[in-house]
């Protein structure tokens, strides 16, 4: 049986985390922004968009993100070539 992990491996379904300790959850068309708000984009296996809402850093601008590996995914938002870094976040001890 594979591990739960393993389900995603290849799509960008799954949490994410931040350097910075930012974090955010997709799961298909579904997302939660690093600010918390539970929206929905355009969703598919390695990309993903949404327009950034209301109260967040850079609202109204195109947050794009795309699968880079297993573990690893880039974002940009709007016309910024700054690459932000997301990593999948451990799994949480409960």
């Amino acid at each position: 049986i594979a591990g739960m992990g393993l389900a995603h491996a290849d799509a960008i379904d799954g949490n994410w985390c931040r350097s910075d300790g930012k974090r955010m959850s997709i799961r298909g068309p579904d997302i939660v922004t690093p600010g918390g708000t539970a929206m929905r984009g355009d969703y598919t296996r390695h990309y993903f968009t949404y327009v950034v809402p209301p109260g967040e850093p850079d609202a109204g601008a195109t947050m794009a993100i795309q699968l880079r590996g297993e573990h690893l995914a880039h974002a940009r938002t709007g016309d910024n070539a700054t690459v932000i870094e997301w990593r999948r976040c451990s799994a949480d001890v409960s």
